[in-house]
């Protein structure tokens, strides 16, 4: 038989249903229905973001952050029909990364599920850390007091303890100090300190130990602790409101559109988790009828929960006592209810908890049809025959996740996790095109509704032209200061989002081009423009390291070689 040799070899939507079905020793448990998955997506999204993250993004942009929420929810909405109308068509396990492989060929989909296991790694490791935090305040609550050494990441105990031995106790903040205490403390081996968070790694393990005995009981768990968790948002946001002090919404954006902006890593990281629902789509009675469904029930409930606890949250306290790992707990001590406080740390933990067990779900899952499509070894795509569930990918993704969450920062996490997720995110929506434009799209049950994008898009991009040549001169003085190599290094991305809508413009006009899935890709790679350039480097790397892995084994492996 001839070989097929092309980079970008595409599978039918036939073939992967085909392979999907005769997966080995039975394939997966069918389970799920709307209803659970709705849970797992509100358990994945409403996690870390909202007890933790959503404290950062307050302090940088004040009480204007809730619109943040409110137009990162758009860009994911534009996004969750694109993924929804993909998991109509080809409702199997491997989320953007089976939808690549149909509508951009093989070496998208292998850099689409590389950043997949990146995106869903990391955005553990950030729910991990976060949820020791949770755990050892819990404890001290209950008078229980963990030595330090054994709750800390060794970098901030390092770095507190040069502070201290370079500056002095005065310019430590309460935290630096613990952390250059837990350094002074701790016992060693040789001259080499042992340090590291205990917690974060022993929450990853017997969580993975949970998805590895089965979906039934995972999906039994996030139901309960989604309950329970709802339930303390909901307590929240009408307890405070009657805390609420208007003045503390004035001014409303105090560090201007930048300061908003400066948010979106955090925000847009607590929304991630709506794309994990793709991944257990095998698992799903009738995915092709509840997926759809399920992502844009989850968003909707999850952006007004949002929107609300960030109105609650800068209205009880100023945003600038908001830069705390626990905001939740946090302003509702400052009001004097200590009760409240308590019973939010505890909740915490139980509710973080689920948005770390939907993760754990997702990745082994992608790896193992990254596996079954030859690209990854065969040891991943194996089911475990009583438990149905991918048994090595899932010790794999405990392992991977784990140790890093008990030996580094949280915050080096968060911006990288974004850089995946927007990059999967993008090419969903440009493959709803692609779907549309080559008539695939006729045998989806669901598709993104169509609006005209032959006029619209390449308008709008005349208008923003115009706009900014008539309201934004400052901009274009900063723009004018730059030098050519400040600009390649800081504005890079702006200006591939400006060459991309001239395209998707001229595009659009000849090929009819549907405009929400145009939208989707914009707003994404708008977000995208707001992140740092260190993370792109280490993204970057990441994908220079798959790449490798491919050309080394995939390329020569993949069963469309044959």
């Amino acid at each position: 038989m001839e070989k097929n040799t092309s980079l970008f070899r595409k599978k039918s939507v036939d073939q992967i249903l085909k392979d999907a079905h005769s997966a080995e020793e039975g394939g997966l448990a069918k389970i799920l229905g709307v209803r659970d998955l709705v849970s797992l997506g509100i358990a994945a999204i409403v996690g870390a973001g909202i007890f933790s993250t959503i404290g950062l993004a307050s302090f940088n942009g004040g009480p204007a952050v809730s619109l943040l929420f409110v137009f990162t929810a758009v860009a994911c909405v534009f996004t969750a029909l694109s993924y929804a109308q993909f998991a109509s068509t080809v409702p199997v396990s491997g989320s953007a990364y089976t939808y690549a492989y149909v509508a951009f060929g093989e070496l998208f989909a292998w850099i689409i599920g590389w950043a997949l296991i990146l995106e869903y790694a990391v955005s553990n490791m950030v729910v991990a850390i976060s949820w020791a935090e949770y755990f050892v305040s819990m404890l001290k609550g209950f008078g229980i007091t963990l030595p330090g050494w054994l709750t800390m990441n060794p970098v901030a105990a390092s770095e507190a303890f040069h502070k201290l031995q370079t500056s002095g106790q005065a310019t430590l903040t309460a935290y630096e100090r613990l952390a250059a205490h837990a350094f002074e403390v701790a016992p060693r081996v040789g001259d080499f300190p042992i340090i590291l968070n205990l917690p974060a790694g022993l929450v990853t393990l017997l969580v993975t130990a949970l998805v590895y005995i089965g979906i039934r009981e995972s999906r039994t768990a996030s139901n309960i602790m989604v309950i329970l968790k709802i339930g303390v948002v909901l307590l929240v946001i009408f307890a405070g409101a009657f805390y609420v002090k208007p003045e503390n919404w004035s001014p409303f954006a105090p560090n201007g559109v930048s300061g908003v902006l400066s948010g979106v890593a955090a925000v847009f990281f607590a929304f991630i988790g709506f794309d994990s629902i793709s991944t257990t789509a095998e698992e799903c009675k009738d995915p092709q009828r509840d997926m759809p469904r399920a992502m844009i029930y989850c968003l909707l409930i999850c952006t007004v929960l949002y929107v609300l606890i960030t109105l609650v949250l800068t209205g009880m306290v100023n945003y600038k006592e908001l830069n705390v790992s626990d905001p939740l707990a946090f302003v509702f001590q400052s009001v004097g209810l200590d009760f409240m406080a308590g019973l939010i740390s505890v909740s915490s933990v139980i509710a973080i908890t689920s948005a770390l067990l939907v993760y754990q779900l997702g990745q082994p899952r992608i790896w193992m049809t990254m596996s079954r499509d030859g690209l990854l070894w065969k040891k991943f795509s194996t089911i475990h025959p009583r438990y149905k569930t991918p048994s090595f990918a899932t010790i794999v993704t405990g392992v991977v996740v784990a140790v890093p969450a008990l030996f580094f920062k949280m915050d080096f996490f968060v911006d990288l996790t974004s850089v995946g997720t927007f990059f999967a995110f993008i090419l969903v929506c440009g493959g709803v095109l692609y779907l549309d434009h080559t008539g695939i799209s006729q045998r989806s049950k669901f598709r993104v509704p169509y609006i005209n994008g032959k006029f619209l898009i390449g308008g709008l991009f005349i208008l923003a032209v115009g706009g900014i040549l008539l309201y934004g001169q400052d901009t274009l003085k900063e723009w004018d200061a730059l030098s050519a190599s400040e600009i390649i290094e800081h504005k890079l991305l702006t200006i591939i989002f400006w060459i991309t809508w001239a395209t998707l413009s001229y595009l659009s006009f000849r090929y009819n081009f549907s405009s929400l899935p145009v939208a989707g890709i914009l707003t994404n790679l708008y977000l995208m423009t707001e992140l740092g350039s260190s993370n792109w480097l280490i993204f970057v790397i990441w994908l220079a390291i798959g790449l490798l892995i491919y050309f080394g084994y995939g390329y020569k492996k993949s069963k469309l070689a044959a």
